[in-house]
């Protein structure tokens, strides 16, 4: 017990350093994107708050990475120190080493999946709303609840609150849409009723319209006015729309079926949440396997050689790895893979790979 408790001591301090040393090499590239982008948009103090919502998201997708590090950077360690050397001359066998950073590394895991995937998410969505306001002024914002859709547009003269019962999967036309418009105190102007409304490129068409005014002392049902087709202008586009309803990283782990369930509801595609969904149930077991492909490769004696080959190898392993993971999944949103097959494949494939290595250096 003593054995392993030391190993899953020294994995945690490596882990912790090496999780700050990429978290510190993210934001300050991070920095350097934000100042590009919106550099000429705002001061130097929104660019790095800016910094801080973007890179836990960043820090998030390169976690499979950050373990791998920290296991080579663990078993080099004990290589060289010739600890290892003196554990095997006990009697333990090379699985014996990793059951300390194989428990550090599930527990880990799970606090990933439970805390650090809600912050991200919080800080995603919050980074989503600060540069879209900065490109189109804030006027815009986009949401979906139960009782629909809901978005919004406006400019310095008012503002137009939109509300449509579904959308087709691409965000581009959306069906029973109400148009409400206001001044920029709040005063109502008008109320637009339309069966179908299609989001253009600057400008939305309404077909079947009915306006009703709605200012003082007008009857808004003796003053309505219906049209066939009616042309209003917006800063709003497909890709804002897209963003929103598209981007699972912006929604916690623990809200992901009822986000799903929403968007099947409202007409969207739901796929890509599903594969994200699995993947992220499926995240612990890729990281203890970026644990033992890490291990496989650094735990021999640095007295037998190719160290730096053995290293290096481990390191395009894990890369290559990490992007066939990230690949599988877009096959999976893209529908050219069964979901299950998609994301489960690549972690469960790793974990093989790293223990058939480790057999077959140790009792080979």
């Amino acid at each position: 017990m003593t054995l392993h408790l030391y190993f899953a001591r020294k994995f945690t301090l490596y882990f912790i350093s090496v999780f700050c040393i990429l978290f510190l090499f993210c934001i300050t590239a991070d920095l350097a994107n934000q100042l590009r982008w919106f550099g000429d948009l705002t001061d130097f103090k929104t660019i790095v708050y800016l910094s801080l919502l973007s890179t836990p998201a960043t820090v998030y997708t390169v976690m499979p990475l950050i373990m791998i590090f920290s296991a080579i950077w663990l078993f080099l360690n004990l290589a060289q120190s010739s600890e290892l050397v003196v554990v095997r001359a006990s009697g333990r066998s090379g699985i014996a080493f990793l059951t300390g950073p194989i428990f550090v590394s599930m527990l880990i895991a799970s606090l990933v999946l439970a805390i650090f995937n809600p912050i991200v998410a919080i800080t995603s969505d919050r980074y989503l709303d600060e540069s879209n306001g900065l490109k189109n002024g804030g006027t815009s914002a986009i949401s979906i609840g139960s009782d629909g859709l809901w978005l919004r547009q406006g400019d310095v003269d008012g503002y137009t609150v939109i509300r449509a019962t579904s959308a087709n999967a691409t965000g581009s036309i959306f069906f029973n849409v109400s148009f409400f418009t206001y001044f920029a105190d709040g005063t109502p102007i008008q109320r637009l009723a339309a069966k179908t409304a299609q989001l253009g490129s600057g400008e939305w068409r309404l077909y079947n319209v009915k306006e009703w005014p709605l200012t003082k002392r007008v009857n808004p049902e003796a003053n309505s006015k219906i049209y066939t087709t009616l042309y209003l202008p917006t800063d709003l586009t497909q890709n804002q729309v897209k963003d929103r309803f598209e981007n699972p990283a912006t929604v916690p782990v623990w809200s992901l079926p009822a986000t799903i369930e929403q968007l099947k509801s409202a007409g969207f595609s739901a796929r890509r949440h599903e594969v994200w969904l699995q993947a992220e149930i499926a995240r612990p077991l890729f990281l203890i396997a970026m644990v033992l492909l890490g291990a496989a490769f650094s735990m021999r004696h640095a007295r037998f050689g190719g160290t730096g080959m053995a290293i290096l190898t481990a390191i395009v392993c894990g890369f290559s790895l990490f992007y066939i993971r990230n690949f599988a999944q877009v096959l999976g949103e893209n529908g050219q893979l069964p979901i299950l097959i998609a994301v489960w494949t690549p972690p469960v494939t790793s974990v093989l790979l790293g223990l058939s290595i480790i057999l077959h250096l140790e009792d080979g």
